[in-house]
């Protein structure tokens, strides 16, 4: 099958990587031509400019940084050259923002079927990514094949929109779950809690989730490099999430404030690092917000977990 790949970042090498083993004729474009290098190595074809690449090809798959970047490559890029061709929208932007693509490329006589993916690189080499797909049903049915070499069974959801939707609440889930864990990590270390006996209590409860001892190395070693998925995606996504919970009137008032935790990820210079890396922004030397009422360093005196002898407690009046 010919296939056109708009954006050859993290994810989208590993894609790009994965449908040449699968033996697709693949013609590639980056904004940053280097970024191209190893798939054309890999016999990938390169195309000087994403005009070019959409016209080698019936089959365009876009894994570009958000929907501005989606937008511009494909309406401002592409325009005409969108007609007859078939979109796989695989990057993860807001449900409106892709409802608007839709219009936009079906006004150039092409088709769009939003395709978002959970994994990252380890899962798109080999063909493990779990692919949600909103559109139309037949185009769905047309793309399966192709998706089906990146994952075992592509999931069908409904209208453009409703991809994005359990995207971005599966990402949700992905800055959640790493907070509350880095957060009861660092709680257990600060007290002198022997740490291996709570992650054994932690392992056989309902509350574990894998995700833990996948990051626990990481933020043992505050080793974040070589990340899969940067921070500054996380908290691109993590907004988007907030953002289209607005729009449905949830009460998101517990989640806004990991999302302004996340947005330190810049100052705190982890941005391109792991997104386990917010580790950094829990501990008690993070740099707080001004009128926090706690000081640059951090948090409130630590107290001890050991309670006071019964022989200061306050006598009954």
């Amino acid at each position: 099958m010919d296939i056109t790949l708009l954006g050859t970042g993290l994810l989208g090498s590993a894609i790009g990587e994965r449908l040449l083993q699968r033996g697709h004729r693949l013609t590639v474009w980056n904004r940053t031509p280097e970024r191209m290098a190893p798939l054309v190595a890999a016999g990938a074809q390169a195309a000087d400019s994403p005009e070019e690449a959409a016209s080698a090809s019936p089959w365009l798959i876009t894994v570009l940084s958000d929907g501005d970047a989606t937008r511009h490559v494909l309406i401002e890029g592409i325009g005409s050259a969108l007609n007859g061709r078939r979109v796989l929208q695989t990057g993860t932007i807001g449900p409106g923002e892709s409802l608007e693509l839709a219009r936009l490329v079906e006004d150039w006589g092409g088709s769009y079927l939003e395709t978002p993916v959970l994994g990252s690189r380890p899962e798109a080499l080999s063909g493990r990514l779990q692919v949600m797909a909103a559109g139309s049903e037949n185009l769905f049915a047309q793309a399966r094949p192709l998706l089906e070499d990146l994952c075992g069974q592509p999931r069908w959801l409904g209208a453009v929109g409703a991809a994005m939707v359990a995207k971005l609440a599966l990402n949700q889930l992905i800055a959640s779950l790493t907070h509350a864990f880095s957060l009861s990590l660092r709680l257990v270390q600060a007290a002198g809690v022997e740490e291996e006996s709570f992650l054994e209590i932690l392992r056989e409860s309902a509350l574990y989730a894998p995700t833990f001892d996948k990051k626990l190395a990481r933020m043992r070693s505050d080793d974040y490099s070589q990340p899969n998925f940067p921070t500054a995606h996380l908290r691109k996504d993590l907004n988007l999430f907030l953002q289209t919970a607005e729009t449905f009137g949830l009460e998101t008032l517990a989640l806004e404030g990991l999302g302004r935790l996340l947005t330190r990820g810049s100052e705190a210079g982890i941005d391109g690092l792991d997104y386990s890396a917010l580790h950094r922004l829990t501990g008690p030397d993070t740099p707080q917000e001004a009128g926090s009422g706690r000081d640059r360093r951090g948090a409130p005196p630590q107290r001890s977990c050991t309670p006071p002898p019964t022989s200061q407690a306050v006598p009954p009046p």
